[in-house]
């Protein structure tokens, strides 16, 4: 008998089975905490990673490499290949004082910009450096039978690797530290030194970094009018003052990511899209989330959706009564919107009248490169991490997302801040970033293992009071955004929300990264977007050929937005007023309320 045949036979029914016995709970849950608390310590050590599932992963890459001598010779046929362009390089440059460069940097990558970078030696380690990155990006991929995750993290290892050894972060192999350094008599040195002292006393003592003091929340950035009229254990609910002698019928209600302070969505005053809604005649609302600490352990995602966004609308529909509402979500609060939605639909709640994803996925399958801290292994690493403290810190989440960038945001800035002795100067973007949050435990967990792994939104098995939470379902317009360079929530993810639901969807692919493609307003140079709507009958191009048959436009998305949202509103009416004290929301401070200064 094959394997085949046999795996169609079905186990005969009086097979025993082993049950777990009913006194064996407390035992186990205290075996299992052993374990938690081993994995927590451990986590100290290794920043976070799981060793397991890093072995797991060099493992199955240098078995199956070794098991490949076609792929050997391949990569060994390479690496003399690339050696002798890189001779043939270095005997030009030497004769001739300068030669074309036999291998270019990836795009993204401006370490090797530099004029000094262009002329022997340093022309040498610049092009031999490359060339390594290219051997061993080809070492990495395509070796028969990996796994393609575990491809993925012995890549990113690699890069981790050689990003550390760049000629770029050592000043003697530098020339723009060298350079700088005959330019000042060493003075670079002192005051990277300088700057070094700065930062270590910053971190120890908890501060935030050097330049976020002229940013103070409520002044300079959060600065837009208006009045909390909503406040519960997890949300204050802030409406903004109206600027306009009328506005649009239908108000707008906002829910950022509660992994992020929600003023990225109301900076400065000229970068505030915020401000800019409510200049543009809008009723807006927008939600600013709870820094949780150890007693939220337990919160779920359940209750961030019923006190989050249910509540929200319920805030906002007592203040102006017998309207629908433009809800907007950006990052994980537009995937929330999307489940709130889609779970509205379900029970015929018609609130809505229409959604807006900004950045936000709604398909895992495809999340970019923060997968590579996600598998089954690393979850349950980061849930005993986050079980021993009773949330994930900012400093863990701001590591993972550090790592993803390592060349512009870790080995650049040391070279920028402790070789040269210069300082990036600070903005209102870069200031936000420091103002950190935490994710409570249970919510995290469920949101990495239900959505990242098990993507059972997606696949219509997301459950909201006991019923599934299908997409399809929403009939509402949808405006979905996303960014060309963002490495949380890549573009081609968020363009899967033309796959799972039935309705209209108009996708816009602007500029810029996660963050800064989103604050991207009017008159910000060097920004473009692309634009179209997919009507319900209209065929589903692939992301690649939709990006094809749709030219960019030069300038900010946000107009574009402007007038999907008014074409999708009724007429102008005489803005309601600040709160509802007859309904139970009265005006209870002034904007940006109380949760936002949490750490």
């Amino acid at each position: 008998m094959d394997i085949a045949t046999a795996s169609q036979i079905a186990p005969p029914e009086d097979v025993p089975r082993f049950e777990p016995r009913g006194d064996e709970g407390a035992g186990s849950e205290a075996f299992r905490a052993v374990d938690r608390m081993r994995e927590a310590f451990t986590a100290q050590l290794s920043g976070g990673l799981s060793p397991a599932s890093v072995a797991l992963a060099m493992f199955d890459w240098s078995i199956h490499l070794a098991s490949a001598p076609g792929k050997r010779m391949e990569v060994l046929d390479t690496a003399a290949r690339h050696a002798a362009r890189l001779f043939i390089h270095c005997a030009a440059a030497s004769m001739q004082g300068h030669a074309a460069p036999c291998v270019q940097a990836l795009p993204g990558d401006d370490r090797f910009r530099a004029p000094g970078w262009q002329k022997p030696p340093f022309s040498f380690l610049a092009q031999a450096f490359l060339l390594t990155e290219r051997w061993w990006n080809d070492v990495t991929h395509d070796v028969p039978g990996v796994v393609p995750h575990h491809q993925e993290m012995v890549a990113f290892m690699t890069r981790q690797v050689l990003d550390m050894m760049s000629p770029t972060n050592l000043p003697l192999t530098n020339p723009e530290v060298i350079d700088k350094t005959f330019a000042t008599g060493g003075a670079n040195f002192v005051q990277g030194f300088q700057n070094w002292l700065e930062d270590v006393n910053r971190l120890l003592t908890g501060q935030p970094p050097v330049g976020t003091e002229r940013f103070v929340v409520g002044k300079d950035v959060a600065a837009t009018p208006g009045k909390v009229v909503y406040r519960n254990h997890l949300i204050e609910l802030i409406q903004y003052s109206p600027t306009t002698e009328t506005v649009y019928a239908e108000p707008v209600l906002i829910m950022p990511a509660w992994i992020m302070k929600y003023y990225i969505l109301d900076l400065s005053p000229q970068n505030s899209l915020v401000r800019y809604l409510v200049g543009q005649g809008h009723t807006v609302f927008c939600v600013s989330w709870r820094n949780p600490t150890a007693e939220d352990r337990d919160l779920t995602m359940d209750d961030y959706r019923r006190m989050g966004v249910m509540a929200a609308l319920d805030a906002v529909s007592a203040i102006v009564p017998d309207r629908k509402i433009q809800a907007v979500g950006y990052c994980l609060g537009g995937t929330l919107l999307a489940i709130a939605a889609a779970a509205m639909a379900r029970t015929r709640d018609d609130r809505l009248a229409t959604v807006t994803l900004l950045a936000a996925q709604t398909d895992f399958t495809e999340p970019g490169e923060l997968a590579l801290f996600i598998d089954h292994s690393q979850m349950h690493f980061l849930e005993s991490m986050m079980w021993n403290r009773g949330y994930l810190s900012a400093d863990q989440m701001a590591g993972a997302f550090q790592l993803l960038r390592s060349n512009d945001l870790i080995w650049s800035r040391l070279v920028r801040d402790y070789l040269m002795g210069e300082r990036a100067p600070m903005i209102d973007l870069m200031a936000w970033n420091a103002d950190t949050t935490r994710m409570p435990y249970r919510m995290h967990a469920e949101y990495l293992r239900k959505l990242y792994l098990d993507n059972e939104l997606a696949a219509g098995r997301f459950m909201v009071d006991g019923r599934p939470a299908a997409l399809q379902n929403i009939r509402v317009p949808i405006f979905a955004v996303g960014t060309e360079r963002d490495h949380v929530a890549p573009w081609r993810s968020v363009y899967k929300i033309h796959q799972i639901t039935d309705t209209d969807v108009t996708f816009v692919l602007t500029s810029g990264g996660h963050n800064a493609g989103i604050v991207s307003e009017p008159g910000h140079p060097r920004r473009s977007f692309r634009i179209a709507t997919k009507r319900t009958a209209d065929a589903y191009l692939s992301p690649d050929e939709w990006r094809e048959h749709h030219d960019p436009n030069a300038g900010s998305w946000w107009g574009e937005w402007a007038a999907w949202l008014g074409a999708h509103s009724s007429g102008r009416v005489t803005p309601p007023g600040m709160g509802a004290r007859k309904q139970g929301y009265p005006a209870l401070a002034d904007a940006p309320g109380t949760y936002v200064f949490q750490r």
